[in-house]
């Protein structure tokens, strides 16, 4: 298998067998790793990575990082795969290949408090290349990226492009702001304007504040779900 080639400021990592990118990079992390290390697990069935920042803003706004690279993974896959293969994006991290759930984006911070600045962040990405069953009726709901007609799609290229577009995502939210992320996310977010329930609270979901909160209305009530809610960890 080919080594992924990064951008300059990044560095690879591989580590295999059971050990989990997303873990293995807030470890790193945590000792004071560089930004931009990408921890990479490049399994038979699943690709899995995790890019750690180091944010210079508060966590509320850092926490855009997670939308940031759900629309890089998008980028990414849209320049490899087929132009009919869709992508869509849930707002707690799920990935939607042609409307099924394919794999998970995910997120931890050394801190939890939004006005605090966090020392690093992390953003996970797990996908399903293979199915784990040979019937797919188990799981009529969920896909892999292969059955979607991407069996073209190396793991290590679509890792690089991972990167690469959310290198150029990074540089303009660093230019213009959240404004175009805002935009281009919104574009590519699954369920707006439907019924949804999250965090207990079930609604019609009208979208996200200007960090990324989702909103949900019920009744005659407005509840804001702050993007924070989704860090893992203490």
């Amino acid at each position: 298998m080919n080594t992924p080639q990064f951008p300059p400021l990044f560095s690879g990592m591989a580590v295999e067998g059971q050990i989990d990118p997303f873990d293995k990079a807030c470890e790193q992390a945590a000792r004071g790793c560089d930004a931009g290390l990408v921890v990479y697990n490049l399994g038979a069935n699943t690709l899995q990575a995790a890019l750690v920042f180091a944010p210079d803003v508060a966590l509320g706004d850092a926490m855009a990082m997670m939308p940031l690279c759900g629309v890089g993974f998008q980028n990414a896959l849209g320049a490899l795969a087929p132009p009919e293969v869709a992508v869509h994006l849930d707002w707690n991290g799920g990935i939607r290949i042609n409307g099924g759930s394919c794999g998970a984006l995910r997120i931890a911070a050394s801190d939890r408090a939004p006005t605090a600045q966090p020392d690093w962040l992390v953003v996970g990405l797990q996908l399903p290349l293979w199915p784990q069953s040979d019937d797919p009726g188990e799981t009529p709901n969920q896909t892999t990226l292969y059955a979607e007609g991407c069996a073209d799609v190396s793991a290590p290229k679509l890792l690089e492009a991972w990167v690469k577009h959310s290198l150029v995502g990074i540089n303009t939210w660093l230019e213009d702001g959240p404004a175009p992320l805002h935009k281009e996310w919104s574009g590519l977010a699954f369920g707006i304007g439907e019924s949804i329930e999250m965090k207990g609270i079930s609604g019609v979901f009208l979208g996200v504040d200007e960090q990324f909160g989702m909103l949900i209305r019920a009744d005659d009530t407005t509840h804001l779900i702050p993007l924070t809610d989704l860090l893992e960890g203490n």
